[in-house]
């Protein structure tokens, strides 16, 4: 159990992955103890999001999105834009998505991925919700639909991308989601180095549990399995490299985290 005295805020989880299904209580708890006392549960359906709703109901701390990943978005229902409207009126659902697009794998077909993805954004500026943003192979693309609709108000999730896209992110007023991919020596350079142009206020840390287990752990879980509780090694890795207290960079993602969400609790 770590004995660091920072609290975090853990901008990205999915819970309900099958990873997860053995112990999900326990991997919350866990995370708690060890100074993670807010997390944020991805939806990449609108089943996924009743799951997450269902499980912040019963657990302090935990929030969710709300929302239709673009590998997601060939198999939406005819009324799944009244059932995502309705949803996002749930208590603790304070952003839409994980939405965005993705053109790497094309598990939905482009122009419904466009569709449906418009759609998540229109109904994110008229309900006031920040946007949960993906993005794969299609940087150009989503960054156009995010200017036509005017979009100040959200987070680039996983951010993986060089200055350039950086930039463009922070042009728009958006925040900057860092996972433990900054951790990996292998592919993780060009993220090192655009870290060094995120403003502190921009900064949000995410794990993207049960993935991108980071790779600067002193003692990595033989499942290879990542968790919330082991968010504090990627504000190790930032701190490093900007030269920081880790303190200063757990008070300032959570901060930030808890200002884009709209949350309201103790700092």
């Amino acid at each position: 159990m770590s004995t660091d005295p920072a609290r975090w805020f853990d901008a990205g989880v999915n819970l309900f992955s099958a990873q997860f299904d053995a112990d999900r209580q326990q991997v919350v708890m866990q995370a708690q103890q060890d100074g993670v006392n807010e997390l944020l549960l991805i939806s990449s359906d609108l089943s996924e999001t009743l799951d997450n709703v269902q499980f912040c109901r019963q657990q302090t701390g935990c929030y969710t999105t709300a929302g239709v990943h673009p590998h997601q978005a060939d198999h939406v229902s005819a009324d799944w834009l009244i059932q995502l409207e309705q949803q996002l009126q749930q208590p603790n659902v304070v952003a839409v998505g994980e939405c965005g697009l993705d053109f790497n794998r094309m598990f939905s077909e482009k122009a419904q991925q466009l569709r449906v993805f418009s759609a998540q954004l229109s109904l994110a500026k008229q309900q006031r919700k920040a946007v949960y943003l993906h993005e794969r192979d299609a940087f150009a693309d989503q960054i156009a639909l995010l200017q036509s609709h005017q979009i100040n108000h959200g987070i680039a999730h996983c951010f993986t991308g060089d200055e350039t896209e950086l930039r463009a992110y922070l042009d728009l007023g958006l925040y900057i989601g860092i996972t433990g991919w900054l951790c990996d020596e292998r592919r993780g350079q060009s993220l090192q180095q655009a870290l060094n142009y995120v403003p502190l206020d921009r900064l949000v840390l995410e794990t993207d549990a049960p993935y991108l287990l980071p790779r600067n752990l002193t003692d990595k879980p033989k499942n290879r399995r990542n968790e919330p509780a082991f968010l504090p090694a990627i504000g190790a890795k930032v701190a490093a490299l900007l030269q920081l207290e880790l303190s200063a960079v757990a008070t300032a993602s959570r901060q930030n985290a808890l200002q884009l969400f709209g949350i309201n609790a103790d700092a």
